[in-house]
């Protein structure tokens, strides 16, 4: 047996320059040259950086104490004659207001 007869027992090492994972050579996955190639190779998505800017609006269909109604007592004695019953419903009714909840202060 002479040398130019010997085999080699590992692979060629030129085939394993990048990642050495899976079944690829060369670049294993990582596609071609530029940005994506590198290391560290970690861009943020456009869409994302939208997303965080809009406000979260929280609760039950956004309900937020902007909706809420803020009346005192004299406005609502106002709106009652002596000995009428008070009722959040017909508060309601006579302020006008539709779907909201009304805080007496």
């Amino acid at each position: 047996m002479q040398t130019h007869n010997l085999k080699r027992v590992h692979k060629n090492k030129k085939d394993r320059i990048v990642g050495r994972g899976g079944k690829h050579a060369k670049t294993s996955g990582r596609g071609g040259k530029g940005q994506t190639a590198r290391a560290g190779n970690k861009r943020r998505p456009e869409l994302r950086d939208i997303i965080k800017k809009l406000p979260k609006n929280r609760g039950y269909r956004f309900n937020s104490a902007k909706k809420n109604v803020v009346t005192n007592r004299e406005k609502v004695a106002a709106l009652f004659k002596a000995g009428e019953k008070q009722t959040f419903s017909e508060i309601r009714k006579r302020m006008g207001v539709k779907g909201r909840k009304i805080r007496i202060k």
